[in-house]
């Protein structure tokens, strides 16, 4: 049994960092995990205010010392002057990758055309990968899952349909993840063999 792919979770909001407004991003960002991946996981929750320093230093932390493969962080990421989670983001990250943005921005403009006001980037530091989302509940499945028509079908990627082979090239533990919710797209030649019998 492998063991757990540990994630990092980062909300990052002044109000709900200082008890005056529930949070709702760790919440949906739990859940999602939950319902989507069947690889065995644990959570390394953070809620913190939007200051750039303390963000950095939290994502350092969940990297470098708690050994987190993957964080994935909700809030911050708009044009306001207290939005810098992006900045943050980039500045702890060895590069950048910037489809996980492209593919986030693209998402969000089949419901809004403020979409374009996101500022999501996604870095990898080591063998971690770092990936901004948005703030709400919903936006956040929306993001993570995709959008499918009345019969199922996928009309947009969700951008976690890449991040279990991303995870593969950066030498992070392998995940797998439940078809139903989001089928992670792997080449033929990243397949594991079949299982023979014994």
């Amino acid at each position: 049994m492998n063991s757990p792919i540990r994630i990092g979770l980062v909300s990052v909001s002044d109000r709900a960092s200082a008890g005056t407004y529930q949070d709702q991003g760790l919440p949906a960002l739990q859940q999602w995990l939950a319902a989507a991946l069947v690889s065995p996981w644990e959570a390394e929750p953070r809620l913190i205010p939007d200051d750039r320093a303390t963000i950095e230093r939290t994502l350092v932390e969940l990297v470098d010392r708690l050994g987190c493969s993957l964080v994935l962080t909700t809030g911050g990421t708009g044009p306001a002057p207290r939005d810098l989670t992006p900045e943050a983001t980039l500045a702890v990250g060895d590069r950048e990758m910037p489809g996980f943005g492209e593919q986030m921005r693209q998402i969000g403009l089949h419901f809004v055309p403020t979409a374009i006001l996101s500022r999501q980037v996604a870095v990898i530091r080591g063998r971690a990968l770092i990936v901004n989302l948005p703030g709400q509940p919903k936006s956040i499945r929306e993001t993570l899952e995709g959008l499918r028509d009345v019969e199922g079908r996928p009309v947009v990627h969700g951008i976690f349909a890449a991040i279990p082979y991303c995870l593969d090239l950066i030498g992070a533990p392998r995940i797998e993840t439940d078809e139903r919710i989001c089928k992670a797209f792997r080449p033929k030649s990243a397949q594991p063999p079949p299982a023979t019998a014994v």
